[in-house]
């Protein structure tokens, strides 16, 4: 059973169609890279995977059911509690500290305070930010601040990670890092789905999805490889 599906998805933004009929089913436990020149949709794809947009039309499945996406509190509520997000910049809060930062999500969901912040600090430890917990945005580097965003977005124990050029903003160290962070993160069972323009992290996936002018136009499994 498919845990997300898409189904004859077509997005339009004004007289320009940006995604052209996709069709995509992400099983559980993937971790699948997307693919393709800029402008080839891959971002919008995964914006409407991840609920943060709407297609103009076709369906979206979440465990073989298809989803009312005019149930706007409903949908809120899936996003928040079952799918996570990294993107290219980290769009962590400045206002609070790293800790702060990964137990908003939980306390968003109504998870009281003293549990929100044990799972963060487990978190920060399981990503190597223990003693980081108290300081604020600005006194880390920008890998740490990548690996924040990661742990906030698996605050809520998510069942899809949804990965915009999550190392587009890092040097190949802290790309290297962050691409062992995520595989760890798929073999404890997270299903993964990443935009990337680097065909050598996407190598590092169990399988490859390239689009092309709004279109699938392959796919290719590397989990033979693994």
């Amino acid at each position: 059973m498919a845990l997300l599906r898409l189904e004859n998805i077509n997005k339009w933004v004004g007289k320009e169609q940006i995604l052209k009929g996709v069709s995509v089913k992400i099983e559980e436990g993937q971790f699948l890279a997307i693919v393709g020149p800029s402008g080839s949709g891959k971002s919008s794809l995964l914006y409407i995977l991840g609920l943060l947009d709407r297609p103009t039309s076709g369906s979206i499945y979440y465990r073989e059911k298809v989803l009312d996406l005019s149930q706007t509190e409903f949908i809120s509520k899936l996003r928040n509690e079952s799918l996570g997000f990294v993107f290219q910049f980290h769009y962590l809060i400045p206002e609070l500290n790293v800790v702060e930062n990964v137990m908003a999500p939980q306390i968003k969901r109504g998870v009281n305070h003293k549990e929100a912040r044990d799972k963060a600090m487990m978190l920060l430890e399981r990503l190597g930010l223990k003693g980081k917990e108290k300081r604020q945005i600005f006194e880390i580097s920008g890998g740490e601040m990548q690996r924040v965003a990661i742990a906030r977005a698996m605050a809520n124990d998510p069942e899809i990670l949804l990965c915009d050029e999550p190392t587009g903003n890092l040097d190949s160290k802290n790309t290297h890092t962050v691409m062992e962070i995520f595989k760890e993160i798929n073999r404890k069972g997270t299903t993964i789905v990443m935009v990337t323009h680097d065909l050598n992290l996407a190598k590092m996936t169990k399988g490859v999805l390239e689009m092309l002018d709004g279109e699938i136009i392959s796919y290719t499994s590397l989990e033979t490889e693994k």
